[in-house]
C-alpha cells in the first residue's frame, strides 16, 4: 500500500507492455491513500475504456472515495472543453528506435503523467510490420492517458527518429511501400544523389532521407502521381489531424531541405520527384485540430490542436532546457550523440556533421556509433554497476579503445570500415570497464574538439541524457577528459521535449 498526499493518482491502470510512473504533484490534487492490486486482481473501479477488466493485467486502483481531485475534477470554474486558465496540458509523444513514450505537463512544465510501451512485433509473412507497430502504439498510449487528464489536452507533438521514411498514397492513405527505417543504408541511390546535391552535403549519406526517396522512386513504376513522402512523426501525427504532406524543418533536413534559406534548394526542386516533397513548418507549429473521431474516442477536449513534431535527439536536447550558446547535450543511449548550441551552421559530410536550425541558433552535432550498445556485449546491468562503483574516476586509463559494436563509424569519423578496437584486455574486469568508459569519454571529447575546429561555438557545459546519464562515475571520468562541467540533464526524455513543443503551439496559435 503506497499512503502519502504527495503522489499522483494515475494511471489507474496499467496494460501490458506499459511502464508508469507515480509522479509528485503539489499536495492539494491528492489526498488519502492508493493501493496496488495483485495481478491476478480485476480492477472494478476503473473506467471501462481503460480495458482492465482482465485478470492477466496489473492494475492500480483507487481506494473508493479516498482521492480528493480538488485541481482538476473539482473545479466548477473550469467547464469541460474550456482549454481557456491555467490547467491546460500538453502532450509530447517520443518514438525511439525500441518503443514509445508520452509525457503530459502543465504550463510550468511539470510532469503529470507518463507511460512507456515497447512495440508490439506484428508480422507480414517473416517480415515486422513497423508501420502497424508504430499505430497501435500510438492508440496505445493515447488510451492509457487518465480519462481524467485527456479533457484538458490543448496540444500534441510527436518525434521520431531522424530519415525514417513512409511513402504513402495521398488518395488512399495507404503505404506504397514498407517503411525505410532510420539506420537502413541504400548504396544504389548514393551516386545519384552526390551527383545532383552539393559537395558533403548533409544527404550525401547511404542513411539519408533522400536516398531513401530516390531509391524508392528508382525501383516503383507505378502509383507515383499521388505519392507523398513522411517522416516517422509526421505519419503519426497525420493520424491524429488527418492533413497529408506536413513537416518540420528538423525532420526534413536529411531530404534536402534547407533550414537557412527555409526553403528547398532549387537543385531538389529540379529533380522529377520534387512533388513528393512534404511542406515545412517550424518544430511546434500548430497544424491543426485532431479529428473529430479521434477526439471523441479517447475523450480529447474541442479545440485541443496538433502541433508539427521533431527528431527524437532533437526533442531529447530540448528535454534538458540548454538554451545558451556553448550549451551541448551528450546522449549516452545505444549510441553515442552531441548536439551542441552554436550560433554558427556547420555541415561537413565527410566528419557526419550536421546542423539542426533551433528558432535562432544552429544545433550542431553529430552520432558516433560507439556507446551503450558496445557495453552491453560486453556487461550485464548488474556489472556495470558493481564493477563501475570500483573505479576511481580521477585516475585516467592507460588502455586505449575504439569501442564500435560492430564495424563502421559515422562521427567524428566517418569510416564505414573501421574496425571495433577493444584489446588488449587486462584481467581485471573493473580495469577494462575503466577503459571502455574512458575510451568512449575521449571520443566523445574529439567530437567537441572536431566542432570547434570547424567553426561552431566553443563548447562550455555538458548535460548528459540516456542510459549512460545514471552512471555517475562515468560522468566524472568524461569531465575530467572533456575538461568541462557535466551534469545529468534535470528532464532526459525526449517525450518532455515533444511536449515542451505542444506548449510551445499553444502559444503560437494565441
Amino acid at each position: 500500500m503506497i499512503r502519502g498526499s504527495h503522489l499522483l493518482p494515475y494511471p489507474v491502470c496499467s496494460h501490458p507492455g506499459a511502464i508508469r510512473k507515480l509522479v509528485p504533484v503539489p499536495s492539494d490534487w491528492t489526498s488519502g491513500m492508493l493501493t496496488l492490486a495483485h495481478p491476478s486482481t480485476p480492477c472494478p473501479g476503473a473506467h471501462s475504456r481503460l480495458g482492465c477488466f482482465s485478470s492477466r493485467r496489473r492494475c492500480i486502483s483507487l481506494a473508493k472515495s479516498s482521492v480528493k481531485m480538488s485541481s482538476f475534477e473539482g473545479s466548477q470554474d473550469y467547464a469541460d472543453g474550456d482549454l481557456q486558465g491555467s490547467k491546460q496540458l500538453y502532450l509530447g509523444i517520443d518514438f525511439g528506435t525500441s518503443g514509445a513514450r508520452y509525457v503530459l505537463i502543465d504550463k510550468q512544465g511539470t510532469i503529470r503523467s507518463e507511460i512507456k510501451r515497447t512495440y508490439p512485433q506484428p508480422l507480414v509473412g517473416n517480415t515486422l510490420n513497423w508501420a502497424s507497430s508504430w499505430r497501435e502504439t500510438l492508440f496505445s498510449l493515447l488510451e492509457d492517458i487518465p480519462v481524467g487528464l485527456c479533457r484538458y489536452i490543448a496540444s500534441i507533438s510527436i518525434d521520431g527518429t531522424s530519415a525514417t521514411t513512409l511513402i504513402i498514397d495521398s488518395n488512399t492513405g495507404e503505404l506504397l511501400c514498407r517503411p525505410f527505417l532510420y539506420n537502413e543504408s541504400l548504396p544504389d541511390a548514393l551516386p545519384i544523389v552526390t551527383s545532383i546535391a552539393p559537395e558533403n552535403h548533409t544527404v550525401c549519406s547511404g542513411s539519408s532521407t533522400l536516398c531513401k526517396l530516390v531509391s524508392w522512386w528508382n525501383s516503383n513504376n507505378s502509383n507515383k502521381g499521388s505519392a507523398v513522402l513522411m517522416h516517422q512523426s509526421d505519419w503519426l501525427l497525420w493520424l491524429l489531424h488527418g492533413k497529408f504532406g506536413i513537416s518540420d524543418y528538423n525532420n526534413a533536413l536529411k531530404v534536402g531541405y534547407n533550414p537557412e534559406t527555409d526553403s528547398y534548394p532549387s537543385w531538389l526542386l529540379a529533380q522529377p520527384f520534387f512533388y513528393l516533397l512534404p511542406s515545412v513548418k517550424a518544430p511546434g507549429s500548430p497544424i491543426g485540430c485532431i479529428k473529430e473521431d479521434i477526439r471523441l474516442r479517447f475523450g480529447f477536449p474541442k479545440g485541443c490542436v496538433v502541433c508539427t513534431g521533431t527528431t527524437d535527439s532533437i526533442a531529447a536536447f530540448l528535454a534538458a532546457r540548454a538554451t545558451q550558446p556553448g550549451r551541448a547535450v551528450t546522449s549516452l543511449g545505444s549510441t553515442l550523440a552531441i548536439k551542441l548550441l552554436s550560433t554558427s551552421r556547420i555541415e561537413d559530410a565527410r566528419f557526419g556533421v550536421y546542423s539542426h536550425r533551433l528558432d535562432d541558433k544552429w544545433l550542431v552535432g553529430g552520432a558516433s556509433n560507439t556507446g551503450g550498445a558496445v557495453l552491453r556485449q560486453i556487461f550485464t546491468n548488474g556489472q556495470l554497476e558493481v564493477l563501475s562503483s570500483q573505479i576511481d574516476p580521477l585516475v585516467p586509463s592507460p588502455l586505449d579503445y575504439y569501442p564500435l559494436p560492430a564495424t563502421g563509424e559515422r562521427f567524428p569519423v566517418a569510416d564505414p570500415n573501421m574496425m571495433p578496437r577493444l584489446h588488449p584486455r587486462p584481467e581485471s574486469e573493473v580495469e577494462y570497464l575503466h577503459g571502455i568508459l574512458e575510451s568512449i569519454a575521449r571520443i566523445e571529447a574529439k567530437g567537441y574538439k572536431l566542432l570547434k575546429e570547424l567553426g561552431a561555438t566553443e563548447v562550455e557545459e555538458v548535460f548528459t541524457a540516456g542510459g549512460g546519464a545514471k552512471n555517475q562515475v562515468w560522468i566524472k571520468i568524461r569531465e575530467r577528459v572533456l575538461g568541462l562541467p557535466v551534469h545529468r540533464a534535470s528532464q532526459t526524455e525526449a517525450a518532455y521535449g515533444a511536449a515542451l513543443l505542444a506548449l510551445k503551439g499553444v502559444g503560437l496559435q494565441n
